[in-house]
């Protein structure tokens, strides 16, 4: 069976779910929509029109086609044609887009700028991929929450994690932007984070909270945890666990991984499209335990993390894979993830 997919809203997040599907050999990326000539447009268009472009508004199609750029047809000609849409538009357009998803009886995952109401299922690949088993509307977590649920999930299974606290250094703005504007400052939000709360949606076995920070940076996260598990386990372990976690690439300072920055140059030299990292890295030198408690800190990649927990709700949703194990192996080995394990 080859899945037929549609992107809907071609910013950060649906550039990279268009390129993620496309490298996945039992999916078919039938075309990505959006709503005017962005630079993501017209990059698309300079690069020869890999995918096929929809308009997402009726009076989208006419700025399209005054810059230039050909257009495949309309919204609901792209819908017909698939069997589940990769909704990234921008919060709250999702929800309004449901009900033509609902209308043409086609199944769409959604991003985390949508309110979790909007989905049957609040989905993570590792954490509840059965959950996600046939729904028809399914949500990802924010690109924050399904980098620490990967690494909280996989201490949980392998010693049990009574509970976490967490610290996100969170990125400003993402690169390119300027609607935050000029900044040099901090900025601290109110405890608990929403991140600690939707760790808690998913995995509610695990009592969580945490704090949020916000920097004058762009290339990524940075997130502290704390975590308390069942089982005492050493930090050898925990570092030996989390390498063989195929979407966790662990790292040191002495390597030269001295930040988000070097994480960022890393994945340009090795050539990947945009400098996107699907993995969290997670540095050896911060596992650091108090009592019984274990600590670490995880990088971010804030524009491509959760593309591979997007492929997994794909799986969930048409069935494809019956269990975690499968969807994920399937997802990592199309997008190459793990080579370095």
């Amino acid at each position: 069976m080859t899945i037929k997919v549609a992107v809907a809203g071609y910013g950060v997040i649906g550039q990279r779910l268009a390129d993620g599907v496309a490298l996945q050999k039992d999916m078919e990326l039938i075309g990505v929509a959006d709503v005017a000539p962005t630079l993501a447009v017209r990059a698309l268009k300079e690069k020869g029109m890999p995918y096929k472009l929809f308009s997402a508004t009726a009076d989208g199609k006419a700025k399209l086609e005054a810059a230039g750029i050909p257009v495949s047809g309309g919204f609901e000609d792209l819908v017909g044609q698939v069997d589940i849409v990769l909704d990234s538009s921008p919060g709250g357009i999702g929800a309004a887009n449901k009900e033509i998803y609902k209308k043409l009886g086609k199944k769409a995952v959604f991003q985390g700028g949508e309110k979790n109401s909007v989905a049957d299922v609040f989905f993570h690949g590792y954490a509840n991929y059965e959950k996600g088993l046939g729904a028809d509307f399914l949500k990802l977590t924010s690109c924050n929450t399904t980098g620490l649920i990967r690494t909280v999930d996989h201490l949980d299974r392998a010693v049990g994690i009574e509970k976490v606290a967490i610290t996100i250094i969170r990125r400003v703005a993402d690169p390119g932007d300027y609607h935050r504007g000029l900044t040099n400052a901090l900025q601290v939000d109110k405890a608990p984070s929403h991140q600690a709360e939707d760790l808690m949606t998913v995995m509610p076995h695990v009592e969580a909270t945490g704090i949020l920070v916000h920097t004058p940076v762009t290339h990524g996260h940075i997130i502290t945890v704390l975590a308390t598990p069942k089982k005492d386990i050493s930090i050898d372990e925990t570092i030996a666990l989390f390498k063989k976690h195929p979407r966790v690439r662990v790292v040191s300072l002495a390597e030269g991984f001295l930040g988000n920055a070097s994480l960022f140059r890393y994945a340009r030299d090795l050539g990947n499209p945009r400098g996107d990292m699907y993995e969290v890295a997670l540095w050896t030198d911060t596992v650091v335990k108090s009592g019984r408690d274990i600590m670490y800190a995880i990088n971010i990649p804030q524009e491509s993390v959760t593309i591979p927990e997007t492929i997994d709700a794909i799986r969930a949703a048409l069935k494809t894979q019956p269990d975690r194990e499968s969807a994920t192996a399937a997802t990592n080995s199309y997008l190459g993830l793990g080579k370095w394990l």
